[in-house]
């Protein structure tokens, strides 16, 4: 059980961030768009659309080796039990709180450029809306049509800027959740811990069966901060494969 730690925590993980402040930013603004009674459709949060394409895809897991099988016939060891608050130990995480912090100050300021942005549309279609006595009809539905493509151009940039946003804390969500598993392993190493179990399952414990502070302490040491990419750098995730060196062969898969 203690090698599989990386899936037991990465969901509470992701969902303890990016869900919990996420998805109130994203309840909270929604698209301008001209002559909205006809565009309906296109009324979305620039969070909206990476959420949807997250949950399609597969969530991602370090991958651990399995463990090799018990002989037949041979029972198991009789078990250690160690438990680890993974809540208590991020809340106490240096790196976690520095991440969390740095992507909800992204995530801000991407809500104030927005927030700019729909101010100065509405500006415009009322000032087109003001021209309607003087301008040909032709004129106002080429004016019309115009500030509907930039709107338009506008809204991919920030749905791009928020799926950057979510795909940085999610690599240094992953980091986090990697150096985590190795001091979960190394602490119950040392105490001769082969079970371990998250506190959600567990109803009651004595005191020292909690490897939370211990964890904590450890976790902190090992990764005291994570270097998110920088605003408007590609993720990792989206970078493509390095070209190999001259006179070195592509690797084929």
């Amino acid at each position: 059980m203690a090698r599989r730690a990386p899936a037991l925590f990465a969901a509470t993980l992701f969902s303890s961030m990016l869900v919990g402040s996420g998805a109130s930013w994203a309840q909270q603004q929604e698209w301008f768009v001209p002559n909205q009674g006809q565009q309906q459709q296109q009324r979305q949060t620039p969070a909206q659309r990476p959420a949807q394409q997250q949950q399609q895809r597969p969530a991602q897991r370090a991958v651990q080796p399995n463990p090799a099988p018990l002989p037949p016939g041979e029972s198991p060891p009789a078990a250690v039990i160690g438990i680890v608050d993974v809540q208590a130990v991020q809340r106490d995480s240096t790196a976690f709180n520095a991440v969390r912090e740095e992507v909800e100050r992204r995530r801000q300021k991407l809500n104030d450029d927005l927030q700019r942005e729909q101010a100065r549309w509405r500006e415009e279609q009322q000032a087109l809306a003001n021209q309607r006595s003087a301008a040909s009809p032709e004129e106002l539905r080429n004016k019309e049509r115009d500030l509907q493509e930039r709107v338009q151009d506008s809204q991919r940039v920030f749905r791009d800027r928020s799926r950057d946003i979510e795909q940085a804390a999610q690599e240094g969500l992953q980091e986090i959740e990697q150096a985590l598993a190795t001091v979960i392993r190394q602490v119950a190493a040392s105490r001769k811990v082969n079970l371990v179990l998250p506190r959600p399952l567990v109803i009651y414990n004595d005191p020292p069966f909690d490897l939370s502070p211990e964890v904590t302490a450890q976790l902190n040491k090992v990764i005291k901060s994570v270097t998110l990419p920088p605003e408007g750098a590609q993720p990792a995730s989206n970078r493509p494969a390095a070209a190999p060196a001259q006179g070195q062969a592509p690797r084929r898969n």
